[in-house]
């Protein structure tokens, strides 16, 4: 099956949805290429990126659900095709 080469951007407005976060993300591990957190206390919110290579149908599949999160918002930028 083919994969794309993609970033997930996800701001985590409320700490107590981390746990959903971070437990949606193991079910994705096997395409989770690497991650990076960066907590913002300033504004008191977490900035984290994720490097996915994947099937289109699964990084849109997991984008998604983590937009269903409360407090928590998502974007993916695709690599182009290679």
């Amino acid at each position: 099956m083919e994969t794309r080469v993609a970033v997930i951007s996800i701001i985590v407005e409320n700490r107590e949805s981390s746990a959903a976060l971070n437990e949606l993300l193991h079910e994705y591990s096997e395409y989770i290429i690497g991650r990076m957190g960066i907590p913002y206390r300033e504004k008191n919110i977490s900035l984290i990126c994720i490097g996915i290579d994947a099937p289109v149908d699964r990084i849109n599949s997991l984008s998604g659900a983590i937009g269903r999160i409360p407090e928590i918002s998502a974007k993916v930028v695709y690599g182009k095709k290679q």
